[in-house]
């Protein structure tokens, strides 16, 4: 069993970074193979991180009714519920992302303005 949409997160990441390594891209695609279809081929390709937060939540819905579907008894159910979460963890770690990286921005605003009313430049 695989975990797919961490997988898909991580090319998604990887794209949303500029990032790399060929070696982990292409164990995510290996893992993926045959599961590119849906929210997790979006999440695989997406290339901001709204695009990466909006597919994930579809990728959770779907998992979330996976798992309403599936027999307690089933001995993958147990590994089901983990991998919900796994993702859900990973989904507030790409929430906590995008507001450190919108404070970032702010901050960045913040001292343009302050350079500007220090040292004002005449147009």
């Amino acid at each position: 069993m695989s975990c797919y949409e961490i997988e898909a997160l991580r090319l998604g990441l990887m794209n949303v970074l500029g990032t790399e390594d060929r070696s982990a891209r292409e164990h995510a695609e290996t893992e993926l193979e045959g599961h590119l279809d849906g929210p997790i081929e979006a999440l695989a390709d997406a290339e901001t991180l709204s695009e990466v937060q909006r597919h994930l939540d579809s990728a959770l819905v779907d998992l979330e009714a996976e798992i309403a579907a599936a027999d307690p008894d089933d001995p993958a159910y147990d590994y089901k519920r983990g991998r919900l979460v796994a993702v859900r963890d990973a989904e507030r770690a790409v929430h906590r992302l995008t507001d450190q990286g919108e404070s970032l921005l702010d901050g960045l605003g913040e001292a343009h303005h302050v350079l500007h009313e220090a040292f004002p430049v005449d147009e």
